[in-house]
């Protein structure tokens, strides 16, 4: 059961988690949301660090929500306010952190620098966002989709954009949970071939498919969700002009859904940059999911957490 495979143990990309797994986390945050957690206070009398090297709105916000609904205490750090700002390494702020804290919640650049922390840490270590993956996010965006579609398998996901950490986490989770999953994406913008080569054995194991392209209208055609995320990754340093030229024609406008499903669900991870890679009309229409997609970041992580502190 994924609650053994949790319970004590780090949280750092979904590659540690199969299908059936990644599913039962799922119906936990849908029976959390949906009734409560009542009684369940597994972080009483414990402190959880949250550990931002990046700024954060939705993912520190929710967080700290989910570890005072569990009955703890969410302490929260900057990079800048630690000693790793000086020059101490990674390492050690982990070995000392996990000394005061019973457990850390890890905002930080590249993957490396996350797992060589959780090497390091003596207390369960969370991925909040690395360059690499977005493994909580993911959560969230497959607890939306079962809400409103009400199962996975079997349904197209289109995603449209930069082949960011974002992507690779939902081709990690679309492809575990036998969904079809096609991302469009400029050709210098592609998803990690890394990712890509597991995702191909989670088609063969799962009955799932991954189509990756360059063309976003026929990436979306036919599609039950469509997803996109800002052109420029946050930290990636590239020239917001350069992407803006390599990125025209990704926009998820009217034009472009009108080769989707006719009841297509829109889903954007946040923050927008409206006008860019999507539109007001579609991310305030009656096709949008954003806001209970960013609502859900919070019931995600109340059954991630329940599981690995209880």
């Amino acid at each position: 059961m994924v609650r053994h495979k949790l319970r004590s143990s780090d949280f750092l990309s979904l590659d540690m988690l199969d299908g059936d797994e990644l599913e039962d986390l799922l119906d936990e945050a849908l029976r959390l949301k949906a009734e409560g957690v009542k009684g369940f206070r597994p972080l009483a009398h414990r402190t959880i660090g949250l550990l931002f090297e990046k700024p954060s709105t939705r993912t520190r916000v929710s967080f700290e929500v989910a570890v005072i609904t569990l009955g703890g205490h969410p302490l929260t750090l900057s990079g800048g306010e630690l000693q790793l700002g000086r020059g101490e390494t990674i390492e050690d702020t982990g070995r000392v952190l996990s000394r005061y804290v019973d457990g850390l919640v890890v905002r930080t650049f590249g993957h490396d620098r996350l797992t060589a922390l959780a090497a390091a840490s003596g207390v369960p270590v969370i991925n909040a966002l690395t360059d690499l993956c977005h493994p909580c996010q993911a959560l969230a965006d497959m607890l939306t989709i079962m809400e409103y579609k009400g199962s996975l398998a079997g349904l197209k996901l289109a995603y449209v954009g930069d082949g960011n950490n974002v992507a690779n986490s939902l081709l990690r989770a679309g492809t575990l949970l036998g969904m079809n999953v096609t991302v469009s994406t400029p050709e210098s913008h592609a998803p990690e071939a890394r990712i890509i080569e597991e995702c191909i054995e989670h088609c063969e194991t799962y009955g799932s498919s991954m189509e990756l392209g360059h063309d976003p209208t026929y990436g979306v055609r036919g599609a039950d969700i469509v997803y996109t995320d800002a052109w420029v990754s946050m930290g990636a340093g590239e020239d917001p002009e350069s992407a803006r030229e390599a990125f025209k024609g990704f926009q998820v406008n009217d034009e472009l859904l009108s080769g989707a499903s006719d009841d297509v669900m829109v889903m954007h991870c946040l923050p927008a940059h409206r006008g860019e890679e999507i539109t007001d009309e579609v991310i305030d229409g009656s096709r949008s999911a954003v806001w209970d997609q960013a609502e859900n970041r919070l019931h995600a992580q109340v059954a991630l957490l329940g599981m690995i502190f209880s």
